[in-house]
């Protein structure tokens, strides 16, 4: 099995213009690729199998960076690529933008020029990194590879990923919880118990605003608007650390007390769609939630159920008056309104974590052909 320790890194002067190099040159391949990729398919209606090595010659700034990191963006471009052929669905692989904020590199350990000790982690072409290792790492951990990043707010992460076996038994399941999403308390479990969230987006909504409103009339490319910038960014990253440091107390906590929990697998997308509560949705994080208590779970050799809702979908759209004013607003087919909670569901949780769960069915794969151009200009329609 694999398992990732993400620290926090501080690398000097010159190491931050090296790994800024990185960044670029790794956006550069994978948007310099993806557009050879388009012209060759659209002359000749087939794949092309470029590489990074064959742009060193014409661009030789390419070798001051880590080959391996140019490899995985050849590996990343490769994959989107061919999912795409082989489900269109999930969309065409987009170009990266220069002014994203969201910057990293992942590289591979070879002949061990990756090492952590004391305090400081060897990563290739940058050297001795100074991090802040706050857990320690088990002697017989193997590692994989690396993946530096960079926040909004300028802060440097390196997640560092390592193989293991896994030698957990499986518990018989003595203790059962079912958990029912819900908008206001994050979840309501079968022992009538809410965490009661705090809700931290929308506490900080005030301020971000203010803050954003402030972003808005500063002139493009001045100082003081890089510094309102980062200050936004700054206030987003406190609001997401919140979130995530509550979701994991409360996945340790039921992942503690209970052998088997049963979630039920909701489409959060579509009901953050219905009745316009996104920001509601997207602050409880219950997706986030669910994937931190899987992974809680299997390291202890516990079960997760995942259910799906089996709830009907409505008969027609439903026109729903909302106010005094007459103002209707129209709900799509087959979206429903958010669960409440009853006896008749937490009895149905319950029950169902005490069964396995079902296969599910693998999607119909279609093949793409070369026909109109598509709204981009790509040529790729199904």
């Amino acid at each position: 099995m694999n398992k990732a320790y993400k620290f926090r890194m501080y690398p000097n002067a010159e190491q931050r213009i090296l790994i800024a190099k990185t960044f670029g040159c790794v956006r550069f391949i994978y948007n310099k690729m993806l557009g050879d990729k388009i012209e060759y398919y659209q002359q000749t209606q087939k794949k092309l199998n470029n590489t990074p090595a064959q742009y060193k010659k014409e661009f030789e700034w390419l070798k001051e960076v880590d080959s391996l990191a140019l490899a995985n963006a050849q590996k990343n471009l490769q994959t989107a690529y061919n999912n795409f052929f082989r489900s269109p669905k999930v969309g065409f692989p987009k170009f990266k933008s220069k002014k994203s904020n969201h910057r990293r590199y992942t590289t591979n350990c070879v002949n061990g020029n990756i090492s952590i000790e004391n305090g400081y982690i060897k990563l290739p072409k940058i050297g001795r990194v100074k991090t802040k290792q706050h857990r320690p790492i088990p002697v017989d951990y193997k590692l994989k590879s690396v993946t530096i990043s960079q926040t909004p707010s300028g802060k440097y992460y390196v997640s560092v990923l390592f193989e293991y076996e896994n030698q957990v038994q499986e518990i018989e399941p003595q203790t059962f919880l079912g958990l029912d999403f819900s908008m206001h308390e994050l979840y309501k479990d079968s022992n009538r118990k809410e965490p009661q969230y705090p809700r931290y987006y929308r506490q900080a909504e005030k301020k971000l605003a203010r803050e954003q409103h402030k972003l808005s009339k500063m002139k493009k490319g001045s100082k003081n608007r890089e510094k309102q910038r980062i200050k936004v960014a700054k206030l987003y990253e406190k609001v997401a650390n919140q979130r995530k440091d509550f979701l994991h107390k409360q996945s340790r906590q039921i992942t503690n007390a209970y052998d088997c929990v049963c979630v039920e697998n909701l489409d959060m997308k579509a009901m953050s769609q219905s009745l316009n509560f996104g920001k509601s949705i997207s602050d409880n994080s219950w997706g986030m939630f669910t994937t931190f208590l899987q992974y809680k779970m299997e390291e202890q050799g516990k079960n997760t159920v995942v259910r799906s809702d089996n709830r009907k979908p409505l008969p027609a759209p439903v026109t729903i008056k909302i106010g005094t004013t007459g103002r209707k607003t129209r709900v799509a087919q087959n979206i429903l309104p958010f669960p409440t909670i009853t006896d008749f569901r937490l009895t149905a949780i319950v029950s169902l974590s005490k069964k396995s769960t079902p296969s599910e069915p693998k999607p119909n794969a279609t093949t793409p052909v070369l026909s109109k151009p598509d709204r981009k200009g790509y040529g790729f329609t199904v």
